[in-house]
């Protein structure tokens, strides 16, 4: 018999802002233990909240082995502990930063109007067992999210703008809120070949289901057929990276224990499809080797699921990858997704036309539209070296649209 614990413990503060006013201030620490004994190939797991003796957590594990969860599988060993925390705030010092930033807009920006937060959040997590594994993962980030209108306008809202970082600076956010606020009410025109410059993580959420090796097994992928063929372009490289510098708020290791070499496992490479992620259980049942990407659950045993996806940036600026080209940053775009063919519909709202860095004026709404066969393939332009207008990884690529 084994016996295993995972742990996590998140703590957030958060100031709420409403009308260009302080509303609100939220504060909670929550824990969450999760029990697991192994025996004769079952698994007793027992979820608590809160703080729980380890002698109680266990033994209600071990009377769930009664319910027959199959769990096969070796138990991982180890010992790492990683903490990327570059400073922690206090209640007051996070409220001093949330009156800067608001006393900077209200000054700077009569005409708007703002809502938003200022967050700050520790999350914890670890995972032992006694086969010897001993693993920790600490991150302390604090973001500052702002929603704006201006005093003309008939919408609900204007635009949204948010900066994280593990430790704030002032001068980025003010360099932010200057890029979205100072061109709002300038007017342009769409240009004729429209590129758009993204935060990609919304265009990445396709890839869960294309490179799940159950669909892949199973036929229900579009890319079922297709491992080891070239698919996409050829600088495009799609990667789990939970290394130092690209983790935020998650683990190195996945729910099973297992960690990736290097902290990063490539599963598009140069536009080639290497393989699909599975656990443990999935790896087994369609005899293939597992990559680290069992997700946790607390409650049962680990499914297939946990990925941090990142593309693997260019080494050339956003200036650079648009080559003298204007690009279309998105502001507000709801209402849209892929479809089950993989292609990409949705309504731009709000947008701002760019110069790779600076933000220069308001665009009228349109729909825009692509395969992700094409997003990601003839018309992916890079993830730029930089991190412009966004303080963040993001996209270049051309996309159709219709007005």
């Amino acid at each position: 018999m084994q016996k295993e614990i995972i742990r996590n413990t998140n703590s957030t503060s958060s100031i709420f802002i409403e009308d260009s006013k302080f509303k609100s201030f939220e504060k909670y620490n929550r824990t969450n233990n999760s029990f697991r004994v192994y025996d004769g190939g079952y698994a007793g797991v027992q979820y608590f909240q809160g703080n729980v003796s380890d002698d109680e957590g266990f033994k209600q594990a071990q009377a769930n082995l009664s319910l027959k969860r199959p769990y096969k599988f070796t138990l991982e060993t180890g010992s790492r502990h990683r903490d990327r925390t570059e400073k922690e705030y206090s209640d007051r010092e996070l409220m001093d930063i949330a009156r800067e930033c608001l006393d900077y807009l209200n000054t700077h920006y009569p005409d708007f109007r703002f809502n938003g937060n200022v967050e700050t959040t520790k999350f914890s997590q670890y995972m032992q067992n006694t086969l010897g594994l001993d693993y920790s993962d600490t991150d302390t980030v604090i973001q500052v999210s702002i929603g704006y209108k201006h005093k003309s306008s008939k919408d609900i809202d204007d635009g949204y703008f948010a900066l994280g970082k593990r430790t704030f600076d002032m001068k980025k956010f003010t360099d932010m809120a200057d890029n979205y606020l100072t061109a709002f009410t300038n007017k342009a025109e769409l240009p004729e070949e429209l590129i758009i410059q993204e935060q990609y993580y919304g265009y990445l959420g396709k890839f869960y289901e294309l490179l799940n090796a159950e669909n892949l097994a199973l036929g229900t992928s579009l890319l079922t057929g297709k491992v080891g063929q070239k698919v996409f372009a050829d600088d495009f490289t799609l990667l789990h990276d939970v290394t130092d510098e690209e983790m935020w708020l998650n683990s190195f290791y996945d729910g099973e224990g297992v960690v990736c070499e290097n902290d990063r496992f490539v599963y598009i490479e140069n536009g080639v499809v290497k393989t699909g992620f599975a656990d443990k259980f999935t790896a087994d049942k369609h005899n293939m080797p597992h990559t680290g990407s069992a997700s946790e659950n607390l409650a049962d045993v680990p499914h297939n699921g946990y990925l941090s996806l990142r593309i693997k940036r260019s080494d050339k600026t956003a200036k650079q990858l648009l080559d003298g080209r204007l690009s279309v940053v998105p502001i507000c775009a709801w209402g849209g997704g892929y479809n089950e063919s993989g292609e990409y519909v949705t309504p731009v709202q709000k947008s701002m036309l760019c110069d790779g860095e600076k933000l220069i004026g308001s665009l009228p709404e349109f729909t825009i539209k692509g395969s992700i066969f094409d997003i990601f393939g003839k018309d992916f332009i890079g993830v730029p070296s930089d991190n412009a207008v966004f303080e963040d990884k993001h996209v270049i690529m051309k996309m159709e649209y219709s007005k």
